[in-house]
């Protein structure tokens, strides 16, 4: 692919901040609610924020109890609908459709497969781990490519030539 333009930093962090909004906080209102609450002890977050905006240097000593069960039926749920949003949309999930972006095989530049989005959600966890240099990662390479795109084979590609250029 002769004019590729490789997805930047800024825009692929646009993107995911409005994936956030339009796709996990949906999602986690849902399940907090589904939970009866019990996801999450909401008061405890609510007070340890108070305290935190009082000045408390004690705020954190405490954390809410939160419930594994519920809090993996949210991480399974966002994933697998990350997953249907890439297999519907060609790669892209609301926010990479917004700012007309989407993910692709890094060799073929065509859609990406099972096994690639699979990888790639998984890989956000090491991108994650390894102090977040995974994601800068994609600030500082010539191919805007982050740790979790090297494991799954991706790349992060502008779709048209009507793409925000960020």
């Amino acid at each position: 692919m002769n004019n590729v333009r490789y997805a930047g930093f800024t825009i692929r962090f646009i993107a995911s901040l409005l994936d956030t909004v339009f796709l996990a906080l949906p999602i986690g209102i849902l399940i907090y609610f589904l939970s009866d609450g019990n996801w999450f002890d909401f008061s405890q977050y609510e007070h340890n924020v108070m305290m935190a905006m009082s000045g408390n240097t004690h705020a954190l000593d405490s954390m809410p109890n939160t419930s594994l069960r519920w809090e993996l039926l949210f991480e399974v749920s966002v994933l697998l609908i990350t997953m249907l949003f890439w297999k519907r949309y060609k790669g892209a999930t609301p926010g990479k459709r917004f700012v007309h972006i989407k993910i692709v095989d890094a060799k073929s530049f065509k859609d990406i497969n099972n096994t690639q989005a699979i990888t790639r959600s998984f890989g956000y966890i090491a991108s994650t781990f390894s102090f977040l240099i995974g994601f800068i990662m994609v600030a500082i390479r010539d191919d805007k490519r982050g740790l979790h795109d090297l494991l799954a084979g991706t790349v992060v590609i502008y779709e048209d030539e009507l793409a925000f250029k960020v």
